[in-house]
């Protein structure tokens, strides 16, 4: 911990530096942590939390959004953004996420002009660098700043971080939007984004915490993590049953469970073009 306070403070020395941010907001460990830390430097008149509205974002991820401004005080802004309209986005080759990001940024820069706010600031930790992440590329063309990775502060550190704070966030799994579980070459669409969250939806009410569903048409491939992987075997005739009325042909556990990067095992394969 002594390590992490300390780059907690050059964080918070950092924000201070900005004098006004716009925080790119997805209710999740590390931009919730950043928007905490910033209302707390800056207050809520030179600060602001911006989430991205679209079929790519879980219903559960954006209230979870809303619950956390609203509980700390932090202004807090919903825009619309029009990914889903981008053929180069929706036609989901591994450059996807650059598209969603172009996106969301030009939106977010858009705001963060009308309010006079200086800095666009995402949530990207230091451990972000070691992942395929062609979203990077985007917040760098429109001048993002990453405040956490250069702080250097690991995701295991944000999280200790936010439970040393009080933060409810502190243990929450990682929730990367919809779009990620559908398996590269296979076109991103509203139908697919709502099989996912009504397929997660239906998991999480089985009690289960930490998984994806990965869409691979008509297919959906269950990764449990390690610790809840016996469980998910356990149920799977139920969870099976349940995802096929959906409109999944068939429900497939991953042996090897959730990890994290686990879409990007296939860029080799997408490469080859043998989907």
């Amino acid at each position: 911990m002594p390590v992490a306070a300390a780059k907690e403070e050059r964080l918070r020395a950092q924000l201070r530096d900005f004098r006004s941010v716009c925080v790119g907001f997805s209710g999740g460990v590390d931009s919730s942590f950043l928007a905490r830390v910033a209302v707390d430097e800056l207050g809520p008149d030179r600060m602001l939390a911006v989430t991205g509205v679209s079929p790519s974002v879980s219903a559960a991820q954006l209230s979870d959004a809303r619950t956390f401004a609203a509980a700390y005080g932090i202004p807090h802004l919903e825009v619309d953004t029009g990914e889903m309209a981008d053929p180069r986005y929706s036609r989901n080759a591994p450059d996807r996420c650059f598209y969603c990001k172009s996106e969301l940024w030009n939106r977010l820069g858009d705001v963060a002009r009308v309010r006079g706010l200086a800095v666009l600031v995402d949530g990207a930790n230091a451990d972000d660098a070691s992942d395929y992440r062609p979203g990077t590329r985007a917040g760098q063309a429109f001048g993002v700043r990453s405040p956490l990775a250069e702080a250097g502060l690991t995701k295991a550190e944000i999280r200790a971080l936010s439970r040393a704070l009080g933060l409810p966030t502190w243990d929450r799994p990682a929730a990367p939007c919809l779009a990620s579980r559908v398996v590269y070459g296979l076109s991103v669409t509203p139908g697919r984004l709502r099989q996912i969250e009504l397929a997660e939806e239906i998991i999480r009410s089985h009690g289960f915490v930490e998984f994806r569903v990965r869409h691979h048409g008509s297919v959906a491939r269950i990764e449990f993590s390690p610790a809840e992987l016996n469980a998910g075997f356990a149920s799977a005739d139920d969870l099976a049953r349940e995802l096929r009325g959906l409109g999944f042909e068939r429900v497939v556990i991953d042996l090897e469970g959730y990890r994290r990067g686990a879409l990007n095992e296939g860029l080799a394969v997408v490469a080859t073009g043998e989907l």
